[in-house]
């Protein structure tokens, strides 16, 4: 099974939260209390989204975080790769002249195809799809698939 971390899934709760509320700055435990996680879980997934770009600390009596960005210009793919790496299925997904077969291997290409499907389908839906809408019922965000059986 194909799945993201535990991380990850919180990340994209805290990120709903602050889209939820673009233009305010939130602390650290009141996204904890919004999003219905433990506030070292929410401070953890924090840092990494602020190292990535997708939300902007502020220290002091009244800081917290605010999205960097608005909630459209950030993808599932931008926290995903932020709490995870580059998104790659297999390691020759990314990492060319990384395994010993990769000369003989007659799979690689096809796992490629699968990860750009997948990357597709992520960087197609936005941080405000996630926190406003029903993404599975807009045709305009369907991604079309056709697999060729060999």
């Amino acid at each position: 099974m194909l799945r993201v971390t535990k991380l990850t899934d919180y990340a994209t709760l805290v990120m709903t939260v602050l889209a939820a509320a673009p233009d305010a700055v939130l602390s650290a435990a009141e996204l904890a209390e919004r999003a219905g996680i433990e506030l070292p879980t929410a401070a953890k997934v924090l840092k990494p989204l602020a190292q990535a770009g997708l939300v902007d600390g502020f220290r002091g009596a009244n800081g917290g975080y605010r999205l960097a960005r608005d909630a459209r210009d950030v993808s599932l793919a931008d926290i995903v790769e932020a709490m995870e790496g580059p998104l790659a299925m297999t390691e020759c997904s990314i990492h060319e002249g990384q395994c010993g077969i990769e000369d003989s291997c007659n799979v690689r290409s096809n796992w490629q195809r699968v990860n750009d499907v997948i990357a597709k389908a992520l960087r197609e839906i936005s941080l405000h799809d996630m926190a406003h809408g029903d993404v599975a019922s807009s045709s305009s965000k369907r991604i079309p698939v056709r697999l060729a059986v060999a």
